[in-house]
């Protein structure tokens, strides 16, 4: 009889393996409404609050494109969220003056009063991630990027996100 090679996945390691990535999903889901909910308060939705986190947060010229990576999002879907928080004086963009063909993105006064008004409604996620020990959140944080890491090489996506 045949050895069969150790990567083979059976029927059960497979289910396992789907409720394991449908509770993950389930918890993701819940924070993020959560968050939602909290976020409803400074009057913003995550989407737009998330955009101002990572415009504020990386570095170098954050365009377009780089926070469509970042975010795992199709291009035309940033852009989209792009024209409304532009609309709503948010962000602007800028042609950047070294590449003409390239446009930055930057966050307005009043784009900066509600990234600050979100930051102030973040408790909620504070409140959930402490029901985790420290030493939880560190495998958590190992797990996550590992699985993170796994899922990219699966798709041949060479940027490495932020965090780590």
């Amino acid at each position: 009889m045949p050895i069969m090679p150790k990567s083979r996945v059976t029927a059960v390691d497979a289910d396992e393996d789907f409720r394991l990535w449908a509770l993950l999903h389930q918890a993701r889901d819940a924070i993020a409404r959560a968050r939602e909910h909290e976020l409803r308060q400074a009057d913003i939705t995550m989407a737009k609050a998330t955009v101002l986190f990572f415009v504020k947060s990386l570095d170098g010229p954050v365009t377009p494109a780089k926070i469509s990576r970042v975010l795992f999002r199709e291009p035309h879907t940033i852009s989209g969220l792009l024209d409304r928080m532009e609309a709503q004086g948010l962000v602007r963009r800028v042609r950047d003056l070294d590449r003409k063909n390239l446009v930055r993105i930057e966050v307005t006064e009043k784009g900066e009063e509600f990234y600050h008004r979100s930051r102030e409604k973040r408790r909620i996620i504070s409140k959930i991630m402490s029901s985790l020990s420290k030493e939880e959140r560190e495998a958590l944080w190992k797990s996550l990027t590992k699985l993170r890491n796994s899922a990219l090489k699966e798709l041949d996506i060479k940027y490495r996100p932020p965090f780590p």
